[in-house]
């Protein structure tokens, strides 16, 4: 006989309330009767001012096609937000009702949801549930954790996620990889999964969705830690300055971004079944920093970025993400700050940090639901040159006077990384925030590394013979020529790095080198067109792509095996 929790009508009810724990024994026996529901609330963190709780409801009566349940508090706790269950308080009067994907309900069935809720004094277990109108026995623990939570917020989030971890291996880019001659070398390394339009939620084409991936990390976890990355890329307008990026939102859609996007990505990371994994979200790369470098009367302005800066919803749209999973105590928001070749410059550089802050402010968010930032994201800059310094003057000229630097204050992105940190700090972020930096593709090995310095005729030889980036311009980002996989990734590598990541895939497209009809948004630029002669984005130089890429996102082998050839360090 199958067993169900059910209750003593008198007996039962003294126990429970004195010890918080149900029965569970066989319906039918003498004296008993069914309980037509249970609720197991337990209380998963607490701290001085607030509490994050678990709620897990079971119906043991007829299947439901929705549902919710009530409670009243006896203090003053206040719901301040939720997941998997859409929440609302009148008073002391709380109900939870079912959200569209987990309104059936069927017998011996359970449903779980979670929240957030702020106290003071005592924050006692509620005393009576309801399930559509019937009263439910109640398991709970008053107990949990009383002392603060780590800076961050309400969970017990370590500094740097990455120490002491494994990091989750996407099967279906690791099966790409190793269908390469060659290609077994790398396809156990850890890559970031791009969440980069609704369907993909759900699984599109085909492809695994997000609980796809996040059951498979569960798999890979074992009885360790283990970190798994998702690339949150989905604003209204999408990256407003290349075409081929430009996602399935219009600019306007800011309430379909929070409905249809973001709320069920954090309904489905807030499931308690995956509350053990460490969570890396890189939230929405590009699309704060053209805010800076293409509005207004600069000659790089985009008549597209103008318009996003004028409607807000790129500093409404990451506030909101930024808000909502950061409520999800084991995930980790790291926000997208663009590379050395885009914010290096001295007007790009503070004002980036700037509306950082102003969008991690936004629609409820705080610094707090910031963990940290990411640079290099799907893009190619070196790591670290080591040929020549920002200080060095050839020919009567400073290195930053020549063609390639153009006066940038910074050569690669560590020491970008580094410096921008200590700026966000002074814009009001924590001190702790941790950088990560997308070594996927940038180290530029093979033949053409140089070995040394280039030539002192002049600045520009210098440089030019010296540099390990080999791109026309930095500006250049789509499939570049030339490119190899970089460091593989690693935890803590330099002061103020959490880590090295493959947050970009290697091997899957920047964009179509021509125009592909399809039903993703992608749109067709001109810089993944090996014969673009450029703009002033990228000073007019030759784009630098490969000929017969794919739409972005789609597995592009040419790439691929390009990237091992030229991969430093170099693949054994």
């Amino acid at each position: 006989m199958s067993r169900t929790r059910t209750a003593l009508l008198a007996a039962m009810a003294l126990v429970a309330g004195a010890t918080g724990t149900a029965f569970a024994v066989d319906p039918g026996s003498a004296g008993i009767a069914a309980v037509p529901c249970t609720v197991d609330y337990k209380i998963q963190n607490q701290w001085s001012t607030g509490f994050t709780a678990a709620v897990t409801v079971t119906n043991n009566s007829a299947a439901k096609s929705s549902w919710s349940l009530k409670w009243s508090y006896a203090g003053d706790q206040k719901v301040t937000s939720g997941w998997n269950a859409k929440i609302s308080q009148s008073g002391a009067a709380v109900t939870a009702a079912n959200e569209t994907y987990n309104a059936q309900l069927a017998t011996g069935g359970s449903v779980s949801f979670g929240f957030q809720g702020s106290y003071s004094g005592s924050n006692a277990i509620p005393a009576t549930f309801t399930l559509d109108g019937v009263t439910c026995n109640v398991d709970g623990d008053p107990g949990g954790p009383t002392d603060p939570p780590d800076p961050g917020g309400p969970g017990n989030r370590v500094n740097n996620p990455y120490e002491g971890a494994k990091v989750y291996v996407n099967p279906e880019w690791s099966a790409n990889a190793a269908a390469e001659p060659g290609g077994s070398r790398v396809s156990n390394q850890p890559t970031g999964v791009w969440l980069d339009r609704i369907a993909a939620i759900g699984g599109a084409g085909g492809k695994m969705g997000l609980r796809d991936h996040l059951d498979e990390a569960l798999r890979q976890k074992g009885s360790g830690e283990l970190v798994v990355q998702f690339v949150i890329y989905n604003l209204p307008g999408r990256d407003c300055s290349a075409l081929a990026s430009n996602g399935e939102l219009k600019a306007d859609e800011i309430g379909r971004y929070k409905t249809d996007y973001i709320d069920p990505i954090k309904a489905i990371l807030a499931d308690p079944k995956y509350a053990s994994l460490r969570i890396v979200t890189t939230v929405e790369i590009d699309s704060l920093p053209n805010l800076v470098t293409n509005t207004g009367s600069r000659p790089t302005a985009v008549p597209q970025c103008d318009v996003m800066k004028a409607n807000g919803n790129y500093v409404k749209g990451v506030g909101y993400a930024l808000n909502k999973l950061g409520d999800v105590p084991n995930v980790y928001n790291y926000v997208d700050a663009g590379h050395h070749g885009w914010i290096g410059w001295d007007d790009n550089f503070g004002p980036t940090a700037t509306i950082m802050k102003e969008a991690a402010t936004a629609e409820g968010a705080t610094v707090n639901d910031v963990h940290g930032f990411i640079t290099n994201t799907a893009n190619y800059s070196a790591l670290k040159e080591n040929n020549f310094t920002i200080n060095d003057t050839v020919a009567g000229k400073s290195v930053r006077e020549s063609k390639w630097v153009d006066w940038n204050r910074y050569l690669d992105e560590l020491s970008y990384a580094q410096a921008f940190r200590s700026q966000l700090v002074t814009a009001g972020f924590d001190s702790n925030i941790g950088m990560l930096i997308d070594t996927s593709r940038n180290g530029w090995g093979g033949t053409a590394r140089p070995t040394g310095p280039g030539a002192t005729t002049s600045v520009d030889t210098y440089v030019d013979g010296g540099r390990y980036d080999r791109r026309f311009n930095a500006g250049n980002w789509c499939n570049q020529s030339g490119a190899g996989l970089g460091e593989r990734p690693k935890a803590a590598p330099a002061a103020g790095i959490d880590a090295y990541v493959w947050m970009k895939p290697p091997g899957e497209s920047d964009g179509a080198s021509k125009q592909i009809p399809n039903d993703e948004g992608k749109g067709f630029d001109r810089m993944c067109d090996p014969t673009y002669t450029g703009n002033p984005r990228n000073n007019n130089n030759m784009s630098g792509a490969l000929a017969d890429a794919p739409l972005s996102g789609h597995w592009f082998s040419a790439q691929f095996r390009q990237l091992m050839q030229n991969a430093y360090p170099p693949l054994s």
